[in-house]
């Protein structure tokens, strides 16, 4: 499917809806979607086939979140591409809401519900296992946080995924270098991450996760006979310059001013 905008103006409406539902909801977790929002414009603008008038298509790629809590970037994206209203974003954080502070498979457009980390790669594993299993051509994208690395199932899950041979499975690694309380690199490095990766029998691109041309060119290529791994070095907070680089904005939700002031630096993006 190609996005009726280019990606830069899907990736600013990505940012500017998750600020609202995430101020609205007097929720967490902005700078997290924040990191990611170019990334989602990528997929769902240029890289994925999916359909929002037929979200079960059997021939549809899977996209799985595994750091649930960056859920807010995962809404928006699927309200701009048309799988529900934007109204539904009103909701985001409501008790009673489909639209849940971690992301549910009960949403229209999403595979599968995620919260606790280390999850998301090893499902995704057993999706592109099924496909290849069928003789299928849909491809599995999965969208970790660096920080989630940290978790033994990923590294499980590459192995298997390496072992099998899956070329139709892409984990594309949110590389921010901020956790909930700290650095990445402070609490456990994962450096130098794309030697692992390449031992684990993966094909590993490291890029700027912000740069469009960069991201399209790197999670549309295909490998024979391995998994992709790739490293999207990315700023939490992106966008926003005084949420940028800012720990605080894992748990800190925008007051009024700061939502405004957000919005603001949004709209001088070209």
């Amino acid at each position: 499917m190609s996005y009726k905008c280019s990606t830069v103006e899907l990736a600013r409406l990505i940012r500017r809806n998750a600020l609202q539902m995430v101020h609205r909801a007097k929720a967490s977790h902005i700078g997290s979607a924040l990191s990611i929002a170019d990334i989602m414009a990528v997929l769902y603008g240029q890289v994925m086939q999916h359909d929002p008038v037929n979200p079960l298509s059997r021939n549809r790629d899977r996209f799985i979140l595994s750091k649930g809590h960056a859920c807010a970037a995962v809404y928006a994206t699927l309200a701009e591409t048309g799988y529900f209203g934007h109204e539904e974003l009103l909701t985001y954080g409501q008790d009673f809401s489909w639209l849940m502070n971690h992301i549910s498979h009960k949403v229209s457009g999403v595979e599968f519900s995620t919260g606790a980390l280390g999850h998301g790669l090893p499902f995704g594993v057993g999706k592109a296992l099924t496909a290849r299993s069928r003789s299928e051509k849909w491809v599995t994208y999965v969208l970790l946080g660096d920080g989630e690395m940290d978790e033994g199932s990923n590294w499980e899950a590459l192995m298997f995924a390496s072992h099998h041979g899956l070329s139709n499975l892409v984990a594309i690694i949110d590389c921010n270098n901020l956790q909930s309380l700290t650095t990445v690199s402070g609490t456990l490095s994962l450096e130098p991450l794309a030697e692992k990766l390449s031992s684990f029998g993966c094909d590993v691109s490291d890029i700027d996760g912000h740069d469009h041309n960069e991201l399209f060119n790197a999670i549309s290529y295909c490998s024979s006979n391995k998994p992709r791994a790739i490293i999207a070095r990315t700023v939490k907070g992106r966008g926003v310059s005084f949420m940028e680089n800012q720990i605080d904005w894992h748990y800190r939700n925008p007051s009024d001013e700061q939502l405004y002031a957000a919005l603001s630096e949004l709209e001088k993006i070209n």
